[in-house]
């Protein structure tokens, strides 16, 4: 159990982190990549698929 809190907060950690990085960039920069700022949380979180 305790395992899996950590797993969590590492996860959770992890998403902040990438959050805070892409919503950094300037929208031209998004476009770049190919990326929406609509689409920042779902690429932190790992859940995009476009």
């Amino acid at each position: 159990m305790l395992l899996s809190l950590i797993r969590a907060l590492r996860a959770f950690r992890d998403y902040q982190r990438n959050l805070a990085e892409l919503s950094q960039l300037s929208d031209r920069e998004l476009a770049d990549i190919g990326l929406d700022r609509s689409d920042i949380p779902r690429v932190a979180s790992g859940h995009y698929n476009g």
